[in-house]
């Protein structure tokens, strides 16, 4: 054997044992690819599923901890798919509207054809403000007013509420808290302008104007005492 020979083996060998890194690379982006498939599948399946029982069973189930990043996002994607599904029972709907914080969940079950998981969306504190804001103008009363009393509704958000002359004196007088019984330590001019508002507000109850009569900001105090007057005159009025 000569020289030649010795160097084309040893090339030989020397390319055997060397391992391509393409093809590693190439093996890892096929396993991701493959559970990529694998959850989309699941997904589908469970976003088309008729079975109440297994998308009850699923709205209910444990999340892996979010420690397990990759378990914990396919949990929370497939809950999606259970949220999206109108075959899932409307108290399991209420249920993830209330209790989970996941933006793509409560995005998918804001646009739910029942009011009452609408509702529930609207009252939940991890909403982002912006559908907060989107649910305060539903067609719902009772969406508007979850909304409206929720932590991450924006005070332009509240100030429009206030204003609005068909919204229910419940969440009026809720409103009228803003700065003085809830949230003390609001913006002093925001949380004003949103109880003179309520103040002005035909919707309004007397026994809220009662309370808004006394209110330590003139401006609002002057409101509701404008709007207290205003009702005797009504009062007084004869039946036709």
């Amino acid at each position: 054997m000569n020289a030649s020979d010795t160097v084309d083996e040893a090339d030989a060998e020397s390319s055997c044992d060397e391992t391509d890194p393409q093809a590693v690379l190439s093996t890892a982006e096929q396993s991701d690819v493959e559970a990529q498939e694998t959850l989309n599948v699941s997904y589908e399946r469970l976003r088309h599923s008729t079975d109440s029982a297994e998308l009850s069973d699923m709205a209910h189930a444990p999340l892996p901890d979010s420690s397990d990043q990759a378990a914990f996002s396919r949990s929370t994607a497939l809950l999606e798919a259970v949220a999206g599904n109108p075959n899932t029972p409307v108290e399991d709907r209420v249920f993830l509207a209330e209790r989970m914080p996941f933006p793509n969940v409560l995005v998918k079950l804001s646009t739910d054809s029942e009011a009452d998981v609408r509702a529930a969306v609207a009252g939940n504190a991890s909403d982002k403000n912006w559908l907060v804001g989107r649910l305060a103008k539903d067609a719902d009363a009772r969406v508007r007013s979850a909304a409206l009393q929720n932590p991450q509704a924006s005070w332009r958000i509240r100030l429009e509420g206030a204003q609005t002359q068909d919204l229910d004196a419940q969440t009026l007088a809720y409103l009228a808290t803003l700065g003085t019984e809830n949230e003390g330590d609001a913006p002093v001019i925001l949380a004003t302008m949103v109880r003179q508002a309520v103040a002005q507000n035909s919707g309004t109850d007397e026994r809220t104007l009662r309370t808004l009569s006394e209110d330590s900001q003139a401006e609002v105090a002057g409101a509701a005492r404008h709007s207290l007057q205003d009702l005797s005159k009504d009062a007084e009025k004869p039946e036709e």
